[in-house]
């Protein structure tokens, strides 16, 4: 058997400490921090800056325009996208739920460098020009449309369904998608530097029906028409177009799903939901990549929610 010899130990010396570490002798050139101190008068504890006013110190922001930002999912990717620090242009019908916004997110003065509310009804071409004729003149360019807003439509039998709620779903989901998709693919096409991203909003719909919703599943089919056509005529431009097609987040529009909802037996169920930041995480991972990548389809949803063999 071998025997072990002791090891000589080196002989110890003075520890070094990095730059700005207390005690030791620093290795680097850079000089130390100073320790924190009080002036008369003055606290110890700084007060909270208001993050307005820290936004504002900061270098340029990138420009998000984001549709249906009263409520729902385009609420939580408006905040999700201010924590990422980007300027956000919350745009929906009602000012009230744009203000509602804002103040949830923390942004709260009226001039300030990281957001700006504009009432816009999609499904009117004047309204959405002037949407992003205001995120011209106020940012000069635009680099991203979360292309949001939307609705269910009435959940009846198709021969009960009017023509009246089928227009009203047609232009909402497919017709304003479509004109702010046109407005921003304007707009990034004539900035320097050119070029953008735009994520529209489709469904699990856009695979697969519910029962009772062919408006809404036919024109978030359309909406996967649409994100195809704008990647593919968006690329001498340096525009990029993707699509996140979502599964039961919580919202206000989901709230049918969480107290039982008919599934494609005729038999009603009550469905797993999740939260809407989780959406609003994908969007932003999606946003934040370089114009030379895209997320082309992605889709997230409630984990245990029927939709993998739904039907």
């Amino acid at each position: 058997m071998a025997h072990n010899t002791p090891r000589a130990r080196a002989p110890q010396t003075t520890p070094t400490a990095r730059a700005g570490q207390v005690g030791g002798t620093a290795t680097s050139d850079r000089p130390t921090l100073p320790a924190p101190s009080s002036r008369a008068g003055q606290h110890t504890q700084t007060e909270p800056v208001p993050r307005d006013a820290l936004r504002s110190e900061a270098a340029p922001r990138k420009i998000a325009v984001v549709t249906g930002a009263g409520s729902g999912i385009g609420r939580a990717v408006a905040h999700a996208l201010s924590e990422a620090d980007w300027t956000v242009v919350l745009a929906g019908r009602r000012a009230e739920a744009l203000a509602d916004t804002a103040r949830l997110v923390g942004l709260t003065a009226p001039e300030s460098p990281a957001m700006m509310a504009v009432p816009t009804d999609v499904t009117r071409p004047d309204q959405v020009d002037a949407l992003f004729e205001a995120v011209l003149e106020r940012f000069s360019r635009v680099d991203l449309l979360f292309n949001n807003a939307g609705t269910f439509g009435p959940a009846v039998p198709l021969d009960e369904l009017t023509y009246e709620d089928w227009r009203t779903v047609v232009d909402t989901n497919l017709t304003g998608a479509f004109l702010c998709a046109r407005a921003a693919f304007r707009a990034m096409r004539n900035q320097e530097p050119q070029g953008g991203r735009i994520i529209n909003n489709g469904s699990l719909s856009a695979h697969t029906p519910r029962p009772d919703s062919i408006a809404y599943t036919a024109t978030k089919h359309a909406v996967t028409g649409l994100t195809k056509s704008l990647s593919l005529d968006g690329r001498p431009y340096g525009i990029a177009c993707g699509q996140l097609d979502i599964g039961n987040a919580a919202t206000e529009m989901t709230g049918r799903m969480q107290t039982g909802i008919p599934q494609a037996n005729g038999v009603p169920a009550v469905e797993p939901v999740m939260d809407a930041a989780d959406v609003a995480r994908t969007v932003v991972h999606m946003a934040a990549l370089p114009l030379e990548a895209n997320v082309q389809f992605a889709t997230v949803m409630a984990t245990n929610m029927p939709y993998i063999g739904r039907g």
